[in-house]
């Protein structure tokens, strides 16, 4: 199977061309419908993002190279949902190019996470530095139950 050009308009080359790693598609002309990954669902799709917890928030970091910041849409929906999404446009090509490997992803791609309880959903900021979109939630501080030592007679 072609194993990164066929996800990107099937571009394929032939075995004779040194710089591809394509190998034999066996289902390439079978009869059942299976699904085409196309250029507006490829392999960004699933953007990479770490959330990690620090006393003070949640922070988010995705990983977007490439892209503006008016590519990339952060919203917060249904309350406690932070959704982060965007799209890579195709690059445009021209007829006289010859493609040797094609591995950057483009389309569409769209992150959703529920946020816990002591999120403050109305306090979201994000900012994007060098292809990572940053996206810091507050916490709201947790009241520690006041304890009461109480002694024990007898």
């Amino acid at each position: 199977m072609a194993m990164i050009p066929s996800l990107f308009g099937g571009r394929r080359s032939n075995i004779f061309d040194p710089f591809s790693l394509d190998v034999w598609d066996p289902f390439k002309d079978f009869p059942l419908s299976v699904p085409d990954v196309s250029r507006e669902t490829s392999a960004m799709v699933n953007a990479r993002v770490d959330w990690k917890e620090t006393p003070e928030a949640h922070v988010f970091k995705a990983d977007v190279p490439g892209l503006k910041k008016e590519e990339v849409k952060v919203e917060v929906e249904e309350g406690r949902v932070l959704q982060i999404s965007g799209e890579r446009n195709v690059e445009k090509e021209d007829k006289n190019d010859t493609w040797h490997r094609v591995e950057r992803s483009s389309g569409k791609f769209f992150r959703r996470f529920r946020l816990p309880e002591n999120a403050k959903v109305d306090q979201v900021k994000a900012c994007m530095e060098n292809g990572v979109l940053t996206v810091t939630v507050p916490k709201e501080e947790v009241k520690k139950p006041d304890v009461k030592a109480i002694d024990i007679s007898g």
